[in-house]
Formats: structure tokens, sequence, C-alpha cells
């Protein structure tokens, strides 16, 4: 009888166990949404990991004021540059996880898995994506000295002087140094990176000469090129951009397939309520998806690009995937 007792012990247990568990799921659940239903109560906080004036940050703060009037609590935005964007990321992985630190940063969250071997987070388990903000082409573009009209041109001249010909990068392991590196292995060449501390100093330096060309975000580079201080040959998006409608993309000069985007998103913390995420991602891109904010976006060359959480969870794992491979080829040491 005691063994039999025990059994009949040991087999309730479970059951009690697991009844408990649902009981609690089903309280947890109902808290959730009625924190999610009442949220925000206080000001929201949005980190850019970068200074201002780049267009993460003018992505943020044209989207900041809209989702204030959504919300109906201010959303602050908050530059804290430094490490290629980690300093800001890290802010908002140590944050509570209750949707009021947000980050916005760039495709440089792709990339520093790749360049920094001391990583103070891992990207994909610390951060949950709310929705992509806008995506923009990088243009391959020429100093006007160089006698290269085309991007057949530039091939030709850049085979002809195998290691000769330069490139300029806002930094090791910056967005511009991996779409140099595609262009490098894409197109079979033989150039060398150049890094410099921003993207001003290193379209300046094209612009000047020291360096051939560079792979800029269109939207550095838009008034330059109208200005004849810098020779557009193609860019690095499938198709054409509306902006410079007279400038091919690579992908259809013989390079089909070939892609690089600059991007940005915004995150929470991980363990943010997925209640919250989704409050967050509905009022975002209902921002994104009016007239005047894509008109503004389209102006500076950026596309406005909403998603799901989801979506852009996938689409940052397969970002970090494509960086390291890349990474790999090009010999780009993590440091």
């Amino acid at each position: 009888m005691p063994l039999v007792e025990s059994r009949a012990m040991l087999t309730a247990r479970p059951i009690c166990k697991s009844a408990a568990h649902a009981l609690l799921s089903v309280y947890l659940f109902n808290v959730a949404g009625a924190y999610a239903q009442n949220f925000p109560v206080r000001p929201i906080r949005m980190v850019i990991g970068f200074t201002p004036g780049g267009q993460p940050d003018i992505a943020a703060r044209m989207i900041a004021p809209r989702l204030t009037e959504l919300l109906g609590q201010q959303v602050v935005v908050d530059n804290r540059p430094g490490a290629g964007g980690v300093t800001g990321s890290r802010i908002v992985v140590e944050a509570q996880p209750d949707g009021y630190t947000l980050l916005a940063s760039s495709s440089s969250i792709a990339i520093s898995p790749a360049v920094y071997a001391n990583m103070p987070f891992d990207t994909m388990r610390d951060l949950s994506g709310i929705t992509t903000t806008y995506s923009a082409a990088y243009v391959l573009s020429v100093t006007p000295s160089l006698p290269a009209k085309t991007l057949q041109d530039f091939v030709a001249l850049a085979k002809a002087k195998p290691g000769q010909l330069n490139f300029s990068s806002a930094g090791n392991g910056s967005g511009m140094h991996f779409a140099g590196e595609m262009v490098k292995q894409t197109l079979n060449i033989d150039i060398v990176h150049v890094p410099y501390k921003g993207v001003p100093e290193a379209i300046t330096d094209t612009i000047g000469g020291r360096v051939q060309f560079t792979m800029a975000p269109l939207g550095a580079t838009i008034g330059l090129i109208r200005d004849g201080k810098l020779r557009p040959l193609a860019v690095s998006s499938p198709k054409r951009v509306a902006v410079h409608p007279d400038v091919p993309a690579v992908a259809e000069l013989g390079y089909p397939g070939f892609r690089v985007d600059s991007w940005a998103g915004i995150f929470a913390p991980a363990k943010t309520p997925r209640a919250v995420i989704n409050r967050l991602n509905r009022d975002i891109v209902r921002v994104l998806n009016e007239a005047e904010i894509q008109q503004r976006f389209g102006a500076l060359g950026m596309e406005a690009a909403p998603c799901t959480p989801e979506q852009l969870d996938k689409f940052l794992a397969g970002q970090i995937s494509q960086v390291a491979q890349l990474a790999k080829k090009a010999g780009i040491a993590a440091r």
C-alpha cells in the first residue's frame, strides 16, 4: 500500500504543477494584456548610437514627433554614439524590457558581431525587432578627375591597375567598408580600402581625388552629385532610384543579384511584452505609411520600409550571417 500511495502521489504532482502553470500563464497573459492596453504612461526614450545628422538620426527625428502624437507620450531622441553603434545598443540591451527604452539603429547592428571580438551582448538574443524604418541605396561614386565615365570603364581601369585604386569608407567595419568589399568581390577587382573617421571625411577625400571612389549612402551624395563634385557610376539597389533615374543599378550592368542596402530599424530589449512590441509596431508603421513621411524620406534618397517584428528578426539574422561570410572572404578580422 505505501508503494501504491507513493506512485499516486508522484502521478498527482505533475498534474497539479501543470494546472498551476496553466493558471499562471493565464494570469500573466491577462497582466501583459492590461499593461499593453495602458501603455505608454510616461515618455519613451529612443536611443541612437550615432551622432546627429546621419540618416538613422534624421529618420528617427522624423518619426518621433508623429509617434508622440499617436502614443500620447513624448518620444525623446537620445544620441549615444560610440563603437560603431554598440554603445547605444548596449544601453538598450541593459534597459528594463518595458517598451520605454528603444533603439533606432542602422545596418551597423548586423555588422558589429563580425567586427568586434568582445561584443558585450548577443544581438539576436538580447534585442527584439519592432520594424525596419527605411532602406537606401549606396552610390558607387568616383572623383571627377578619374577617367571613368561608366562602371565598365571603372572595372577596366581597376583591372589595368591592380592594387592602385583606393576606396574610402567611414571606418573599418562600417557599412561603407562592407559595401566596397562587396564591389571588390563581385566585380573581381583588386582595390585598396582606406578607412576614415566618418562619412563626411570619406566623401571629402574622394571629391579631392586622394581616393578614387567610394560607396556612400545615397542621402549623403545627392547634392554633391547634382553639383558635379562626385560622378555616380551605379547604385547598389536592385533597380534605379527616383532621385537619380539616369544612374544604372550594378545589377543591370552584368552583375545580376548584386544588392547592398543601407537600412535602419527600431528595436526593444528582449523580453519586452509582445503586446507592447505589437503596439509600437502598429503606430510606427502607421507613421511610415503616411504620405508626408514617405515624401520626406524620398527627398533624402530613403524609402520607407515598414515590416512586422517577426520579419525584422528574420531579416536581421540573415544580414548577420551574410556579413559574417563577407568578412571572412574579405579577411576582415574581429578586433
